[in-house]
């Protein structure tokens, strides 16, 4: 679709720091990250929310999803990680997107209010490649 950013993302139209480039899906850092290491895991295929999505594609979707998940606790010394999709309520992109959030405890974050932050400049490029070469 011409008119949704993650598809121009994943088209390569629109620049996105990726972090997970395979057949069926894409990864890469939020523009406005509830904290620096956040990710947008997406279906290469246009599809809207999670019950969209084709049953061929859900285990090589969450498995994907494991992976990211492991990796931002590694990489980045988090605790953990919240790991998220809306559907069509508070999406603000209408194309299936997983959140995964690293989480350290006293973070801030409470309940389902998602403060952002923002990447400095060079550092969406250095979350990205840190985050491809453990996901490689």
């Amino acid at each position: 679709m011409a008119t949704c950013v993650f598809c121009a993302i994943v088209s390569g139209e629109t620049e996105g720091h990726l972090v997970l480039d395979e057949a069926d899906f894409v990864a890469f850092l939020d523009v406005r990250p509830v904290f620096k290491g956040h990710v947008l895991l997406v279906p290469r295929q246009h599809v809207v929310t999670l019950p969209d999505l084709p049953a061929g594609l859900r285990d090589g979707f969450l498995a994907a999803a494991q992976r990211i998940a492991t990796a931002v606790v590694d990489e980045f010394g988090a605790q953990g990680s919240f790991v998220a999709i809306n559907n069509t309520v508070s999406q603000s992109v209408p194309h299936l997107h997983l959140h995964v959030v690293p989480r350290t405890k006293g973070d801030g974050l409470r309940g389902f209010f998602w403060p952002r932050t923002t990447y400095a400049d060079g550092e969406p490029a250095s979350y990205a490649a840190r985050l491809r070469a453990v996901l490689t």
